[in-house]
């Protein structure tokens, strides 16, 4: 575990380097990971599997580490996250008193609103498609282009979109943009490599998406297991869980023959609060993407800045519901985060938030 934790500290400050054309890149720029906003997305779905809306922040209850939290910020779906503040007389920082009826919504933020909610993001989520074009690929290739393109043109109440793809090095294809035409230019322009480095891939894709606040996520399309790889898949879905991203896996039939890519895959998306599907026709694969699509539009994120809290290890999230009756639905999101504060180097891509992010 010691090992673990140790290699985990030098993916952050030391990161991989890769492109197309496996040459490196320069590492300018830097994050700073620290507690000051922590985020979860948390599906609520009944007995059926179908999802439960028009819930509010009352209906829920966080504890970390067994310590009750305050929600600051609350957002169904696609609507803008909604602010919520202290009673206190300052008004200017969450309470630290958790009794009863301290928080309060004051106001939704809005195009037109920014001056009074600065610190809240937009409403949508970020969504990076990892692509994989190993040699994997080359049998369907056009067939996975197709799909990937569907996915993108219904990606309704998403904010930005990147196309990332991947063989045995990263290839940024196309950056974090609000432009559905350039992703799909992107995804037309991705050709099949060689080797598979998933788990490098999605390391410097999770080191983007933490630059990120509000609802981010990660949809990797993966045709076979990782035969090229350096990092560990714990390290990746640890440093996934401390950041607040998700991760859907997309792979085919011939992964789901390997017992070990399945449950690396399962495990990975379930401890982010995503989810694993595993196709065996092109037409499921359309059907995931669906999937994935109504699931993004129906989560609820919420919010809060930590109870002092002497543990800097790793830190256990538990959301319930209230009420008795709300107890027979069901709850997906991560159960905890690394407590992370130091600064660590990231790869360089100009994308916007904010600096600390949260986690």
């Amino acid at each position: 575990m010691v090992k673990r934790h140790l290699l985990l500290l030098w993916l952050l400050l030391f990161p991989l380097y890769g492109d197309g054309s496996g040459a490196a890149q320069n590492d300018t720029s830097r994050i700073r990971v620290s507690v000051v906003l922590v985020q979860l997305n948390v599906a609520v779905t009944d007995g059926k599997g179908n999802y439960v809306s028009g819930l509010s922040p009352e209906d829920f209850s966080i504890t970390e580490d067994k310590i009750s939290e305050k929600t600051a910020t609350f957002e169904e779906g696609n609507e803008p996250p909604r602010r919520l503040i202290d009673a206190s007389p300052s008004g200017n920082h969450p309470s630290q008193d958790t009794g009863k009826g301290a928080i309060t919504i004051v106001q939704k933020s809005s195009a037109g609103d920014q001056g009074k909610t600065p610190d809240l993001w937009s409403a949508g989520a970020n969504v990076f498609i990892l692509f994989d074009t190993s040699n994997y690929m080359y049998r369907g290739f056009v067939f996975a282009q197709d799909s990937i393109a569907d996915f993108i043109r219904s990606l309704e109440g998403v904010s930005k979109v990147a196309l990332y793809s991947y063989s045995r090095d990263l290839s940024r294809v196309s950056g974090l943009t609000s432009d559905r035409s350039q992703a799909l230019r992107g995804v037309r322009s991705t050709v099949a490599g060689d080797d598979a480095a998933l788990y490098n891939s999605l390391l410097l894709t999770v080191k983007d998406a933490a630059r990120l606040t509000g609802k981010k996520a990660i949809v990797v399309f993966s045709n076979g297991p990782d035969n090229a790889s350096l990092v560990p898949p714990e390290d990746v879905a640890e440093l996934a869980q401390s950041t607040g991203t998700i991760i859907y896996m997309i792979s085919t039939q011939q992964a789901e023959d390997e017992p070990i890519s399945t449950a690396v895959f399962e495990r990975m998306s379930k401890v982010t609060g995503g989810k694993a599907y595993f196709s065996k026709s092109w037409r499921d694969e359309k059907q995931a993407f669906a999937s994935i699509r109504d699931d993004l539009a129906h989560l609820y994120t919420l919010s809060y800045y930590p109870q002092p809290n002497p543990n800097r290890g790793w830190r256990t999230i538990t959301v319930k519901l209230v009420g008795k009756n709300l107890q027979k639905y069901h709850l997906r999101t991560r159960d905890g985060y690394r407590f992370l504060q130091q600064t660590a180097s990231t790869d360089n891509l100009p994308l916007p938030g904010p600096d600390p992010v949260s986690q």
